[in-house]
């Protein structure tokens, strides 16, 4: 029987491990990706939860008022709320698009790059 040294070992492991990732599994073209629009860089979907942000509607998810039912109610307690659009009067677009540009400023600032559009 041919014993092999633990230098032997370590160096095929690593070649392996390098094999693996320089290959990679080949269903990673579109997994977690959002499509840029626009001039907005690629971004994965969990940088841009990192980022505070609701690709959905355009706001900070912190403060997405159609994502979060609590903040919702704290939006129509205080009277911003639209009901037609079914979501804060501040953060209806649709009604106020100086309201998208205000968002989107913000996190231009914070990230040096365009957000990605609304979804919805």
């Amino acid at each position: 029987m041919k014993t092999f040294s633990m230098a032997r070992v370590a160096l095929f492991a690593l070649a392996t491990g390098m094999g693996l990732v320089l290959t990679g599994c080949g269903n990673a073209d579109k997994q977690g990706v959002v499509e840029p629009t626009d001039g907005v860089k690629p971004a994965a979907a969990a940088d841009i939860a990192q980022r505070d942000w609701c690709p959905e509607h355009g706001v900070p998810e912190s403060e997405c008022g159609q994502c979060n039912a609590k903040l919702a109610a704290e939006f129509q307690k205080k009277g911003d709320w639209y009901k037609e659009h079914n979501r804060p009067e501040s953060q209806c677009f649709v009604c106020n698009p100086k309201a998208a540009e205000k968002f989107a400023a913000v996190y231009e600032a914070k990230f040096g790059e365009k957000p990605p559009k609304p979804t919805e």
